[in-house]
């Protein structure tokens, strides 16, 4: 079992940054991908970017290409988001999630582990 926490989220103007952080701990070793998802309301869970553990393969999804950079420290088991030039069409909680699969993905099914969310609110 792998186990996330989130943090960094809040309120933030538009054109603003943010970065957050997931901490993993348990099963780490078992991680082959960690990605970013958000969901707003009343809309489905969406991916955001993702990162390789070992060899740092990156996706983004188009709406954060550009703004957004998922990075990660395997030293400290943690994986970071930061958002920039933010619209508030980002508003969203925003999880981090881990998948043991061999092949990187953004469907939300294929993702075993998740944290609990963060809030991340944008104001225009």
């Amino acid at each position: 079992q792998v186990q996330l926490v989130e943090s960094g989220g809040g309120l933030v103007q538009a054109r603003g940054s943010l970065r957050l952080s997931c901490a993993a701990s348990g099963r780490t070793f078992s991680v082959f991908t960690m990605g970013w998802f958000r969901q707003a309301p009343g809309k489905v869970r969406e991916s955001v970017a993702y990162i390789r553990w070992g060899g740092g393969r990156t996706y983004y999804a188009d709406s954060v290409k550009g703004r957004f950079t998922i990075s990660r420290d395997n030293a400290k088991n943690t994986v970071y988001l930061q958002m920039n030039s933010l619209k508030p069409e980002d508003t969203a909680v925003y999880y981090c999630a881990a998948t043991p699969l061999p092949s990187p993905t953004t469907d939300v099914k294929l993702y075993k582990s998740w944290g609990q969310g963060t809030q991340v609110t944008v104001s225009s």
